[in-house]
């Protein structure tokens, strides 16, 4: 992947335009498509913009190397295809809000597998910000009366764990390809992954009118060809732990846009709690990127 040296802070918005486009899901998902069909919109983000990537960058992994496809398999699989299926799950079990929430706690995952594994313990201005972030992103989201189905829990915490993970392994296996070749595989691994899933367990689509295809199109063209590839470009330039904090803009960008273009109200709290968050996604970045000038 390229490394040109750039500004920490221009990186990190740069790659916080993923995170963005992906909080813009839920909104399509429930305006524009189908219902009760989520695996079937995960298989059609990931599957035609893999193949579109693979094909338009022409790039191939060794096939001799062994240990690099299967790196990408189980990449594959943390950041598209395993994460994917999960998330979903947790979507229609769970309110957003306690979805979401469970997932604030990405960063500290990051954190966690940074100090355990590569031996760095992250800043203590990171892990505060961190722990901070759930707070904020709990007052931003949970009602009262937050419903709490364990299935979807685990769920959504298992998929937290995917995604960090994924994030975090990305960053250590460095890959030779090109990002968004480096991209492409994954989506089009995790697409095929995918596909089983939803022929088994979704029904079959409707006929499709304009607004389904501008949704899946959308979906496919900005949530997964250029979010994924502006969050993978992101992993190979920043500290893993600066970009996993990016994901909690998701979930913010999704409130704003059911305020928007819903109607749906926003209480005081609720303001401050998405202060909170942008606050610790701003100290996040501040902490890793002194750290990374220390070296």
């Amino acid at each position: 992947m390229s490394n040109d040296r750039t500004s920490p802070w221009l990186d990190a918005l740069t790659t916080a335009v993923g995170p963005v486009i992906w909080g813009s899901t839920y909104i399509v998902t429930t305006e524009l498509l189908p219902p009760d069909r989520p695996f079937t919109a995960a298989l059609l983000r990931t599957l035609p913009a893999g193949l579109l990537l693979v094909l338009w960058c022409r790039r191939w992994p060794a096939w001799g190397d062994r240990t690099g496809w299967w790196r990408l398999m189980v990449l594959a699989a943390l950041n598209i295809g395993v994460f994917q299926a999960l998330l979903f799950v947790a979507a229609y079990r769970l309110p957003g809000g306690v979805a979401a929430v469970v997932g604030a706690i990405g960063p500290l995952v990051v954190m966690g597998l940074t100090w355990a594994l590569d031996h760095r313990r992250p800043p203590a201005v990171a892990l505060a910000a961190g722990g901070l972030g759930v707070a904020g992103m709990a007052a931003l989201l949970l009602s009262p009366g937050a419903r709490w189905d364990m299935v979807g829990v685990a769920a959504a915490l298992a998929g937290t764990l995917c995604m960090a993970a994924g994030t975090f392994w990305s960053r250590r296996w460095r890959s030779d390809l090109p990002v968004l070749a480096f991209t492409g595989w994954q989506l089009l691994a995790g697409g095929v992954m995918l596909a089983p899933v939803a022929w088994l367990v979704d029904p079959p689509l409707p006929t499709l009118t304009a607004a389904h295809v501008a949704g899946y199109v959308y979906l496919s063209v900005a949530g997964a060809l250029l979010a994924y590839g502006l969050w993978f470009r992101g992993i190979a330039r920043l500290p893993s732990v600066a970009v996993a904090s990016l994901g909690l803009l998701s979930p913010v960008t999704a409130v704003l846009l059911g305020w928007a273009l819903l109607g749906q109200s926003m209480r005081g709290i609720s303001l401050a709690g998405m202060l909170v968050v942008l606050c610790s996604i701003l100290a996040v970045q501040w902490a890793m990127s002194r750290q990374a000038s220390r070296g």
